[in-house]
């Protein structure tokens, strides 16, 4: 489709009203200045949607909605009773990032997830950290997915994240602050490729006039780090994906990733462990297995070893991955550098395995096993974002600004209850972009989720999933409730 605006339309569709600025508020805007002025980097994006009428834009959004429906670009919800599965809402306006912003964020990441490596490969060994203090060992100890089944153990290569997707925020000052890491299984990565794909089509001639960098080989790097990570005497490792099926909320990920990297997805089901080696079921046979990329949680991996009751796992997959015959991403107990409570040591894991400051902050954070901080909790609770210290998807979670009285008295109660699974933060204002949302432009608050691949060498891809509250004055951007996503463009640097 053309990027020029039909010559046809009528005077009622005459751009000049359709993409205005609008009051900034007290937000920081991404794409606009307080007095409505366009930021530099987003001044090419703006002269082409102000040469748009409102039938252009909404003839192209039906199009980018009706391509994801045929392409199966959907999620699951878990608790819904209909049990259907949603398009992914995807807003077609960019958030676009500057090539300097990048270099600062990318190095933050980089630090981050070294740093997260080192503290789980000392946590399972000698335990350094903890024996001198730097962080209290209860706290470490006594985590729902510290695997003391795995002390000593020697994961391959030492990496024990190597896909990790790290949730940042931008504050009312424009400052990038980490929410949190997501170490175990990441999803959105799917997203961040049909999301570029969805808008090359759309805005082609815009897209190669601002210079936006690439994210398409994520594949390819997610590849070269799976078989790096093979075992040692395996030239051609085979590689698999293993789900826990259709049902899952991010079943669509699995299977994109499986096909763009040409490796199978399988199911527990459809392997089989024999003599510590791991072997997949295919039509001519049992095939061997050396490199599984695993998108079930620890719990349910191996009924053998974790959840007994657990359908989903391989029986005797641990064996084998003990036995070093095959290779796990991530590693088996990176659960511990999720939980919400580690979180706010990481600075103090940067400076004590680095010795550098952390180049990304952390959000303040109150831990409710902390006599003072859960007294400030308690006091506070209707100012506070309390968080419990494992839950995900915006679940578990209160946002005192937006709450009744009744939830914020059972929030308390269940902090009161078991403090040492719950931490709370201040409510930040978190940035805005502009969106499309009932028939017009609003700012609507926005994070971002980029991916980091450790490996051989570190690599951050480009970009990320930028996920967007489609409710107004909504502050949760998980998709499960109610958020949708947007294209992240970075920029190549100046000549």
């Amino acid at each position: 489709m053309p990027e020029n605006p039909s010559s046809t339309a009528s005077a009622t569709d005459q751009p000049t009203d359709f993409f205005r600025p609008y009051d900034t508020g007290k937000f920081f805007d991404e794409m606009l200045l307080p007095d409505g002025s366009v930021r530099p980097h987003y001044q090419r994006l703006h002269q082409r949607l102000v040469t748009m009428t409102a039938p252009e834009y909404e003839e192209r959004r039906r199009a980018v909605d009706l391509s994801f429906l045929r392409q199966g670009i959907t999620f699951n919800v878990y608790g819904d009773t209909k049990g259907a599965e949603r398009i992914f809402p995807f807003d077609m306006v960019p958030r676009i990032i500057p090539a300097k912003e990048w270099d600062h964020l990318e190095a933050g990441l980089i630090q981050r997830i070294t740093a997260l490596n080192l503290f789980l490969h000392d946590i399972y060994h000698d335990q350094n950290i903890l024996k001198d203090g730097t962080i209290p060992a209860h706290y470490v100890l006594s985590a729902k997915n510290f695997r003391r089944e795995f002390v000593n153990f020697e994961v391959p290569r030492d990496i024990y994240i190597h896909i990790c997707g790290t949730d940042l925020i931008r504050d009312d000052q424009g400052r990038y602050l980490v929410l949190e890491d997501n170490a175990r299984c990441p999803s959105g990565v799917s997203y961040v490729l049909e999301n570029r794909r969805a808008l090359k089509r759309t805005f082609p001639r815009s897209f190669e006039a601002i210079g936006v960098r690439p994210v398409e080989h994520y594949p390819d790097e997610l590849m070269r780090v799976l078989n790096y990570i093979a075992p040692t005497n395996v030239s051609d490792p085979t590689v698999a994906l293993l789900t826990p099926g259709a049902y899952n909320s991010a079943y669509f990920e699995h299977t994109y990733l499986a096909r763009q990297m040409g490796i199978e997805i399988v199911e527990g089901r459809d392997l089989h462990v024999r003599d510590q080696h791991v072997f997949m079921r295919t039509t001519k046979g049992l095939q061997p297995v050396h490199v599984i990329y695993r998108r079930i949680d620890d719990d349910f991996i191996d009924p053998t070893v974790f959840r007994r009751d657990s359908m989903l796992g391989v029986p005797g997959l641990i064996s084998a991955y003990r036995a070093g015959n095959v290779s796990l991403a991530n590693s088996i107990g990176t659960g511990v550098a999720d939980d919400k409570v580690m979180y706010h040591f990481v600075p103090r894991m940067i400076k004590y395995y680095l010795d550098q400051d952390p180049i990304l902050p952390n959000v303040d954070t109150y831990l409710g096993s902390e006599k003072e901080d859960l007294a400030y909790i308690l006091e506070n609770i209707e100012q506070l974002v309390v968080k419990a210290a494992n839950e995900s998807g915006g679940y578990g979670m209160l946002i005192g600004p937006q709450s009744t009285a009744k939830e914020c008295e059972e929030f308390k109660r269940r902090v009161k209850a078991d403090p040492r699974n719950y931490i709370a933060q201040p409510t930040i204002s978190l940035s805005r972009h502009p969106t499309y949302a009932g028939g017009e432009f609003a700012g609507r608050h926005i994070d971002l989720r980029p991916f980091v691949l450790y490996g051989e060498n570190t690599t951050v891809i480009p970009g990320g999933l930028t996920r967007v509250a489609l409710r107004k004055d909504s502050l949760v951007v998980n998709s499960s409730q109610g958020g949708g996503s947007k294209d992240t463009w970075v920029l190549y640097g100046e000549d």
